[in-house]
């Protein structure tokens, strides 16, 4: 099975054998390929009904969900990983989620999409509108993106909560960057404890 680019980061981020947690895990393709290739054991959570519906037809234990709600039905430590796959940015309370990652996973894999990616101060300095891009498609009025964060304000948010930034990632076009990370990154993911 080939994942997409950042799909694959994550999948590869995640030991064999791992009881995975995949909040927000659309149709579970992520998920799907580490029980069928690493032989992991979890759940995915989702709240749209089609996503649910494919990830289920995939064969993955999906639970149909609202992340806001937090995650007050699962046991302190019970998943080894947590995965928060572009979507923190779309949560109405960012630190609850933060928090509740680090309770139930000893180990959690944040992405989102950059703002502080050049591409995107360039469309708001020359074009004078939000950006729209492969990674943020929405208009500013129809977004579900209402939390844009840049590499550093999400590093200054886990340390103001004492959670711990133990690898970082970024990419931009499907290819890792490491110059200038939060300039030149249109996608950022982070594995925090």
């Amino acid at each position: 099975m080939i994942l997409r680019d950042d799909l694959q980061l994550i999948y590869d981020w995640i030991p064999a054998g791992s009881r995975v947690l995949d909040l927000g895990c659309g149709s579970g393709e992520l998920l799907s390929a580490l029980v069928r290739q690493k032989h992991c054991r979890g759940y995915g959570v989702e709240i749209d009904t089609a996503s649910v519906l494919a990830a289920v037809a995939r064969g993955v234990n999906v639970i149909q969900a609202d992340l806001e709600q937090g995650l007050r039905d699962f046991k302190d430590q019970s998943f080894d990983v947590i995965v928060l796959s572009q979507t923190i940015q779309a949560m109405q309370n960012t630190e609850n989620i933060l928090h509740e990652l680090t309770r139930v996973a000893g180990e959690a894999i944040v992405s989102f999409p950059n703002f502080g990616y050049w591409r995107n101060r360039l469309q708001i300095a020359l074009g004078g509108h939000m950006p729209v891009s492969e990674r943020m498609p929405y208009d500013w009025y129809d977004t579900p993106n209402i939390h844009w964060c840049t590499l550093h304000d999400f590093e200054r948010l886990c340390a103001k909560n004492d959670i711990r930034i133990l690898e970082r990632a970024v990419m931009a076009g499907g290819k890792r960057v490491q110059t200038l990370p939060n300039l030149l990154g249109s996608l950022a993911f982070y594995r925090v404890g």
